[in-house]
């Protein structure tokens, strides 16, 4: 896929090196560098409702997970109760023991305590599978959100960093659901229970209980108001360190060839480091929750403790109220606690859901016009007429481009690094729409045609290849899903690459690694190219496609590209202007304008800056444009 980046710029994003700004460019002026820019988190309440709607889709489940919860919670208001009735029995009438009231009080409880025991695995097993379940719906729509946003978004966001919102985030989302759910609804439903019981048993006894309560409350806020800020943080720069890590592995041969090692680990360093604060921090605070928790907690239970030996003393209440209110009183506190802990797990969680919504949000692809038509049997004429187009609307890349290619010719694009070739081929491909003027392609505008059919229609080999991980076989077929085998090793025959494949082990089943790192660059070409000959496109795109290939090899791919070409119009992006002698049309570009254009032989005969180009490489001087 094209990238609105030059070749130097390409192969720098690639190796994690610096990327020098240019004006007006993805990366350029105005962009953050690795790991995005940092957006502005959205409200923790409007999260959390797009967060409930994937619940939603579990309702029936979730309906049943509550039943049992209120039947568990049910049973284990039940327990302080029995303890009280218990201890009753001991204290029992004329100072003897109820032996049969405790004998009943002793086997309920221990049957009370068997069913919870039961229905906490139960809510345990069924939350998982909830939870999973949501986390993969979450997780297919953002990939699917992947797809359908546009080349740009790509462009300016480093490849770990989007895959940071893919793994981590997500997972973060999916800890908080499976750990926060049932403990949310089961601690409500404890906190009322609890408090119910406590009122019947003994008024007094609960207003001296809920004296702890806005010491919890003011405890929460005051902690979680820092955390939040803290984890919404952390998980920035998790994305940051993510996005170093992946760049500098995928670019490691070039970080070795520069003796950039230390750097890359300095650069490791110092974003690892502010992670490690970031993340020591939020760890810390949040720390803070269960110590101080246990400190207002028994304060409450003192409380407790002495003014229901008072009330047992003037023999309002007995010995067994205050067991069971003790008891009730340790169920109304630990939902709390259990609460405080949640909420700052919450802001982990909703930091990452924030970061996922953030991309489902981005702005997809445009729709096809209404009306636009499928491009069936295209013929391949093309037409630029005043096309003019920026990255930036303020920072034109090319200006009143105006040219047209022939059916079956072949075009050719050169010019210095910057220039816009590579910006023409992506408004061509409409990976990007023109600010300006029009494209036609058989006389119609390009955007009055489905985007599918419209792209189905070329074929593109760039400099830097990529190849999927799966065997060659597949690789290949990317180009035509449906090509028999036979069609596969004839395409690859094509482009010179079925003896060194059949060379292999295992041949054509030979299993690649990730972008083909099992093989040499030029045998990657190899295979892009066969793949683009297998699907056999109308309009074919070359961006320096033989840069990576040896002299000998050269010679048979451009037979086997004049092969391919014949009959197909050609897009050529070479820097190697040997390899585009042959051309029907050379067009130089410089600052976004066409400055000459014709055949080889009459461009050098004009001695202009072609000429001036062409005689430079084999002199070994630099170009002298003007």
């Amino acid at each position: 896929m094209p990238q609105p980046t030059d070749r130097n710029q390409g192969a720098s994003q690639q190796s994690g090196m610096p990327v020098p700004p240019i004006p007006g460019r993805p990366g350029g002026m105005g962009h953050r560098g690795r790991g995005g820019p940092v957006v502005k988190p959205k409200q923790f309440k409007e999260t959390m409702k797009r967060l409930w709607r994937y619940f939603g889709r579990e309702r029936k489940l979730l309906t049943f997970l509550f039943v049992v919860i209120i039947v568990d919670a049910a049973i284990l208001l039940a327990g302080p109760y029995l303890i009280g009735r218990a201890v009753d029995a001991m204290a029992g009438g004329a100072g003897g023991v109820d032996f049969r009231l405790l004998e009943i009080a002793i086997l309920a409880l221990a049957a009370a305590y068997v069913a919870d025991g039961a229905l906490t695995f139960l809510q345990g097993w069924m939350m998982a599978g909830v939870s999973q379940r949501i986390v993969a719906g979450l997780r297919r729509h953002l990939y699917e959100k992947l797809q359908k946003l546009p080349v740009s978004y790509f462009d300016t966001r480093s490849h770990g960093e989007v895959m940071s919102r893919l793994t981590n985030d997500i997972d973060n989302v999916s800890s908080t659901i499976s750990q926060s759910t049932t403990q949310l609804m089961a601690g409500a439903i404890a906190i009322v229970g609890s408090l119910v019981m406590m009122l019947v048993l003994s008024p007094l006894l609960t207003l001296a209980s809920l004296i702890t309560v806005p010491l919890l409350v003011l405890l929460t806020r005051t902690i979680t108001k820092k955390t939040s800020v803290l984890f919404k943080e952390q998980q920035k720069e998790l994305g940051r360190l993510n996005g170093h890590i992946e760049e500098t592995i995928s670019g490691i041969q070039i970080v070795k060839a520069f003796n950039h090692e230390d750097k890359a680990i300095a650069e490791f360093e110092e974003v690892n480091a502010r992670l490690c604060e970031v993340g020591l921090k939020a760890q810390i605070r949040s720390g803070f929750m269960m110590p101080l928790m246990n400190v207002i907690n028994n304060i409450g239970f003192a409380a407790v403790a002495i003014v229901g030996g008072v009330l047992a003393i003037n023999e309002l209440i007995t010995v067994g109220i205050i067991a069971s209110f003790l008891s009730y009183s340790r169920q109304f506190g630990r939902p709390l606690n259990e609460l405080a802990n949640i909420y700052n797990l919450l802001q982990s969680g909703v930091a990452g859901a924030e970061r996922v919504f953030e991309v489902l949000d981005e702005k997809e692809e445009p729709d096809d016009r209404p009306g636009a038509v499928e491009l069936k049997n295209p013929k391949g004429h093309v037409v630029f007429e005043n096309v003019s187009f920026g990255y930036r609307t303020d920072v034109p890349i090319l200006s009143g481009i105006s040219f047209s290619a022939e059916p079956g010719s072949s075009t050719a694009l050169v010019g210095p690094t910057g220039a816009g070739k590579t910006t023409i081929v992506n408004l061509l491909t409409r990976f990007y729409d023109v600010t300006e003027g029009t494209i036609y392609i058989d006389g119609r505008d390009i955007r009055d045609y489905t985007r599918d059919s419209l792209r189905r229609c070329f074929g593109i080999v760039l400099q830097d290849t990529y190849l999927f991980s799966g065997t060659i076989k597949e690789n290949i077929k990317y180009g035509k899903p449906d090509a028999t085998d036979a069609e596969v090793e004839a395409a690859a025959a094509m482009a010179n690459a079925d003896v060194f494949i059949k060379r292999l082990p295992a041949g054509y089943e030979t299993m690649l690694s990730e972008n083909g790192g099992n093989l040499s660059q030029g045998q990657r070409q190899l295979l892009a190219i066969a793949r683009v000959m297998l699907a056999k496109p109308a309009i074919l795109i070359l961006d320096e496609a033989t840069s990576s290939i040896d002299t000998r090899t050269e010679l048979h791919i451009q037979d086997a590209l004049l092969t391919v070409m014949e009959g197909r119009t050609s897009f050529i992006i070479a820097h190697r202007l040997n390899t585009i002698r042959d051309a029907d049309t050379i067009m130089v570009i410089d600052r976004g304008r066409i400055i000459e254009h014709g055949a080889h032989s009459p461009l050098i005969e004009q001695q202009g800056v072609y000429y001036r180009m062409f005689w430079g490489q084999f002199k070994n001087l630099e170009p002298a444009l003007d």
